[in-house]
């Protein structure tokens, strides 16, 4: 019997032309009326109006990194596909290319080259690439996202004409001066990607004003997008070839890219806010014009941006910003678990926390934020009572109405008014001062959290929460190894980045609990993808949170875990998103007909079963063959 191989062929019906067989958008002609023909692809041109000369996709079976799968393609579709004698004659599965893959990756000295590496694997082995994401998501990725990423991000300009071929379709650069011809760019570009889709479903969209702690990276920080698309497909099973990394190039105030002649982005400085604004109006407009159901995730735009397109668009379009409403809400999750396992093993009733956020840029912001309304909704507070809890330390100190200097607007709703005009600089002044139950930084500052500091939060606290969020790994506040010794061991941790385990006094190996946002954004737009929700609103954002939270198996909840073992993300992003998709439907912003069915004719348990299997069923998987299979003549034709 013959094994079922990773490529399905299609047969088409025999009554086709041969001469005229079409699938997508290519023909392929037979040269010879044998039974093993050798079909000629043939790319018909697209027309592009104010976009310079007519081009030509390069997107076809034979061609797409999506469906040639190199040696996993059999003898009979590389002959379809025109490939015969274009490699070697062995024929794998998908399993033996894995190994020789990993063999390489681990062969590269640097976490640098293994991230090359892995872009050229996406940009020719799409299946491979994703195989290895899948099945080995805690080795790859650090590589693929955060802490490599960053790396990545402020080498761009030197790496990138290595990562894939000439024309690869990787993302979309928009310039400032291309905005007049940005709808033909969006539709060249999806013809280019694959041409067998019709429109992407989601894009990830920065300006490189703000990647990661790193600051203005320009062009560079196309390698955001990429990086969480990537994981929205490996993580949340969302097709790959319906994802759209874009960064727009508005040029960067980063002397040293203006100056490096390497430097592949807009030489010149930024826009002003006035045409900051005006710039993302245009390309939102024409996103939304090519594709009308698109999800947008606004990512690492400076502060002041990030939350002034928030503003702008939440209750417009379909959209959110992962810096302040992802990353809140992630936390938030791990948070809740802090809560109660601080109520259970110390006695600290959750109305009693009081919070230090070492850092008030827009992530902490976001962060705050979320926890606010999980003390309001879960545990009866008010507004003015919950936001009591809160205390905000940027680089001048305590974050105060009296302080002396003008307060950026998004700190002003958590600034301090009971301060009786005492001003405190430092962060070990501030633990003095209000003697937090947690302690959590988002500052970008390396080391912040000294020995003295967190030392006095073990001293105030039987068991205190200390979570130093920064990514990457060379901005964290601290590591874990050190949150544990000056603790004595006794810490609800978690952290941005990974961390390698600790060896308790007792022998035992202890996990750093990592509040990776992709916990969260994966989920978040799958729900909201499958629900088809008119908009992202805030209360999808607090659900993806609690549904995280809950996510937890048994024997994690025994460990004192915060967040689930990440090998597991598939299936707690599954349970996120279907916690995303049921708040739409209680809103009334979901709008796809099959979930709506399921939710007037089920309830209760039932309900919540069917809607998770619905949701599932929506994930893209690397392991279906189904996924890969295309139509093609048939051999014998």
């Amino acid at each position: 019997m013959r094994e079922k191989l990773p490529i399905l062929l299609k047969r088409l019906p025999r009554k086709l032309p041969v001469s005229s067989l079409r699938t997508s958008s290519f023909r392929f002609q037979s040269t010879s009326s044998s039974s093993i023909a050798m079909p000629i692809v043939q790319q018909e041109s697209l027309n592009v109006a104010n976009n310079g000369p007519v081009k030509t996709t390069t997107a076809s079976y034979a061609t797409s990194p999506y469906y040639n799968q190199g040696t996993a393609l059999t003898q009979e579709a590389r002959t379809q596909l025109g490939l015969r004698g274009y490699a070697p004659v062995g024929v794998e599965n998908l399993e033996l290319q894995k190994t020789r893959a990993l063999n390489q990756l681990r062969s590269k000295a640097t976490d640098l080259e293994k991230y090359t590496f892995m872009a050229q694997l996406r940009n020719s082995n799409t299946r491979l690439f994703y195989k290895l994401v899948c099945d080995d998501i805690k080795e790859i990725a650090p590589i693929i996202y955060t802490p490599t990423v960053g790396t990545a991000c402020a080498e761009y300009s030197n790496i990138y004409p290595f990562l894939g071929p000439p024309g690869a379709a990787d993302g979309l650069y928009v310039s400032i001066n291309d905005l007049p011809y940005l709808k033909d760019i969006l539709r060249n570009y999806r013809k280019n990607s694959d041409g067998t889709i019709d429109e992407p479903e989601i894009t990830v969209i920065t300006d490189g004003s703000r990647i990661l702690g790193l600051g203005d990276l320009g062009v560079g920080g196309i390698g955001i997008p990429i990086g969480k698309l990537q994981l929205y497909s490996g993580a949340a099973g969302i097709d790959p070839r319906k994802t759209l990394p874009i960064v727009l190039d508005f040029g960067t105030n980063t002397e040293r890219y203006l100056n490096d002649p390497l430097y592949l982005g807009l030489k010149q400085k930024r826009p002003d806010d006035e045409k900051f604004y005006e710039a993302v109006d245009e390309v939102m407009k024409a996103i939304y014009e090519v594709f009308p159901n698109i999800l947008v995730q606004f990512e690492d735009f400076s502060s002041e941006h990030a939350f002034g397109l928030l503003e702008k668009y939440q209750d417009k379009v379909f959209c959110f910003n992962d810096d302040i409403q992802g990353t809140g809400s992630v936390i938030l999750a791990g948070f809740m678990n802090a809560v109660r396992l601080a109520k259970e093993k110390a006695g600290v009733d959750p109305k009693d926390h009081r919070i230090v956020f070492f850092g008030a840029g827009s992530s902490a912001i976001g962060v705050a934020k979320q926890i606010l309304s999980y003390f309001m909704r879960e545990h009866g507070l008010s507004e003015d009572e919950a936001k009591k809890i809160f205390y905000l330390v940027d680089s001048k100190g305590l974050v105060t109405l009296d302080r002396g200097d003008r307060l950026a607007q998004h700190k002003v709703y958590f600034a301090r008014s009971d301060n009786s005009q005492a001003q405190f600089r430092t962060l070990c002044d501030v633990i003095d001062y209000v003697k937090p139950t947690a302690l959590i930084g988002l500052s970008a500052q390396h080391q912040a959290f000294t020995k003295e500091a967190v030392g006095k939060m073990a001293a105030n606290n039987k068991l205190p929460i200390v979570f130093p969020l920064s990514n990457p790994m060379t901005n964290a506040e601290c590591t874990f190894q050190q949150a544990m010794e000056y603790t004595d061991y006794k810490v609800l941790f978690a952290s941005g980045t990974a961390f390698p385990p600790v060896t308790l006094p007792s022998g035992e190996l202890k996990y750093a609990g990592q509040g990776n946002n992709m916990y969260i954004f994966p989920g978040l737009g799958l729900g909201a993808i499958v629900a088809k929700a008119a908009r992202v609103s805030d209360s999808m954002v607090y659900e993806a949170a609690k549904g995280l939270s809950i996510s937890l198996l048994p024997e994690e909840i025994q460990n004192g875990n915060l967040y689930p073992e990440l090998d597991r993300i598939r299936e707690v992003s599954g349970e996120v998103a279907a916690a995303v998709a049921n708040q739409a439907i209680q809103e009334g912003l979901a709008r796809d007909p099959e979930m709506l069915e399921i939710a007037t004719n089920y309830k209760g348990q039932e309900y919540k079963d069917r809607l998770l299997a619905y949701v599932k069923s929506h994930m893209w998987d690397v392991n279906k063959d189904s996924c890969f299979s295309f139509a093609l003549p048939s051999a014998s034709l």
